[in-house]
């Protein structure tokens, strides 16, 4: 009795395509940092420590989506790909709570975010970058009437969609 095994045959566009996906994915990361410091640095919008988590996982999606672009392969880059789904959605959830939350309040000292960035010591490694110059109530300014963080939440939306879709599209 012989035992069948099936193969699924896999056209090397749709691994080329998913690793374009992640590079583009990785560069918007990169943008939105950098626009982060540029209204930091320039248009003096002092960043709260829900504004910096949302840096560290713009960061970490660039780090794993760039490296599923890198390295390819159908497994990477479907690991890669739901890497990114779940440090999107863990910045829906950020964005929402800044503006529902955070942003309400007086003091974010000893919040979440803050207890993450202080832990991990981003801060005096890297202070231009990552340390946190204003409180929740101060951070929570408007970029053309829209608020600051709902960019951030629009942003980080789009991104869980299209990597959620790589991934469904390299389970297909």
């Amino acid at each position: 009795m012989a035992i069948q095994t099936r193969h699924r045959l896999r056209s090397p566009g749709t691994i080329n395509n998913t690793r374009l996906v992640l590079a583009t994915v990785s560069a918007l990361c990169v943008i939105a940092v950098g626009f982060a410091l540029f209204a930091q640095h320039r248009m003096h919008m002092e960043p709260c420590p829900w504004c910096i988590l949302q840096r560290v996982l713009y960061v970490l999606i660039a780090f794993v989506a760039g490296l599923g672009a890198l390295f390819g392969g159908e497994r990477f880059t479907k690991v890669s790909s739901a890497g990114a789904v779940i440090i999107s959605i863990t910045g829906v959830v950020a964005a929402w709570y800044q503006h529902a939350v955070a942003a309400k309040s007086s003091s974010c000292a000893f919040t979440l975010a803050d207890r993450i960035i202080s832990g991990l010591h981003l801060d005096t490694l890297w202070p231009a970058m990552f340390e946190v110059r204003a409180n929740c109530a101060d951070g929570a300014v408007d970029l053309v009437g829209v608020p600051f963080e709902f960019w951030s939440l629009a942003l980080f939306a789009l991104l869980a969609l299209v990597t959620a879709w790589t991934t469904v599209r390299e389970h297909a």
